[in-house]
């Protein structure tokens, strides 16, 4: 069986400060180290030792000398390039269309790379030490083709103080099975917002949400190839300029199918991430209170 390899969507980096690549990513600390680095750093720690890093082609030579040169010598970084033309035979790009495709999409990319089990993570999401080593675990035994994992957090711990969040919305049973999951685009305490914000549907704040950490079999990329027409077929019709092949939203559909069973590991850490920029000061000192506890060291690769 081959070692689990951890797979980060990091083509938007930078873009929630109005840029479109590293230069414009916030350092988290002052040795100025980015979110990113801890992903990785905590992610070696749980025994990942294979990365592969989504990301847009022309921002190869900037992650290169601001990320992945520091972390070679502990960690075998490769590239897989997320391409608006990476599309079915037969399709083609819609005119006025500059939206990527989606999660699924950017997954999907690296799938000449991924020759086994794999993890998945959002590139500017803190996760937490525990859930690498948890899904790093999970991915290490024997499982069937279908059989995979979702890393859960409770809502309460993974909401902005500055504006509405992204999450998908899971219903877990008994045995820990997820059995439903809805991407809700706009929550905070309130709950979630369909119509921008004039009313809100209330949610639990011990609701279990995916954060985008998923664990999978090499499996899931031929059902990500195999669904792409199907989502494209229906998406294109109803809006072709900003429709996206989401995970969740895969996820969900194999489980509805009765094509796959995920596993739900449900995690107590606390989420930090740059949804708003305005999140940046909060982040900085929680970042600096696990180092001033021992959790990191100043420089995380010395």
């Amino acid at each position: 069986m081959n070692k689990p390899v951890l797979v980060i969507m990091a083509a938007g980096m930078g873009s929630r400060f109005g840029g479109t690549g590293l230069k414009q990513m916030a350092a988290v600390d002052d040795e100025g180290q980015v979110i990113i680095d801890f992903s990785m750093y905590d992610a070696y720690l749980a025994g990942f030792r294979d990365v592969i890093c989504i990301i847009k082609e022309e921002m190869r030579e900037d992650f290169e000398n601001i990320v992945a040169k520091k972390v070679r010598s502990k960690l075998n970084i490769h590239y897989a390039y997320q391409k608006m033309d990476m599309l079915p035979k037969g399709y083609e790009i819609p005119e006025g269309r500059v939206k990527p495709w989606g999660t699924s999409h950017a997954v999907l990319c690296a799938k000449e790379l991924v020759n086994g089990p794999f993890a998945v993570i959002n590139a500017d999401d803190f996760y937490g030490r525990s859930a690498y080593k948890t899904i790093f675990d999970y991915l290490s035994k024997p499982h069937g083709d279908a059989e995979h994992a979702i890393v859960g957090y409770i809502l309460k711990n993974t909401l902005s103080e500055n504006g509405t969040v992204s999450r998908g919305v899971c219903e877990v049973d008994e045995n820990g099975r997820l059995v439903d999951i809805v991407e809700r685009l706009k929550i905070d305490r309130r709950g979630y917002t369909e119509d921008g914000g004039l009313t809100f549907t209330p949610l639990d704040e011990n609701t279990v949400v995916s954060m985008n950490f998923f664990g999978f079999q090499k499996s899931f990329m031929d059902e990500l190839e195999k669904r792409f027409p199907d989502f494209l077929d229906e998406g294109l019709k109803a809006d072709p300029k900003k429709c996206e092949y989401l995970l969740p939203r895969t996820v969900d559909k194999l489980i509805k199918e009765g094509c796959a069973s995920v596993q739900t590991l449900l995690s107590s850490d606390s989420w930090y991430g740059i949804t708003y920029s305005e999140d940046l000061p909060a982040v900085k000192v929680k970042i600096k209170e696990m180092k001033d506890a021992g959790k990191y060291p100043k420089r995380l690769w010395d």
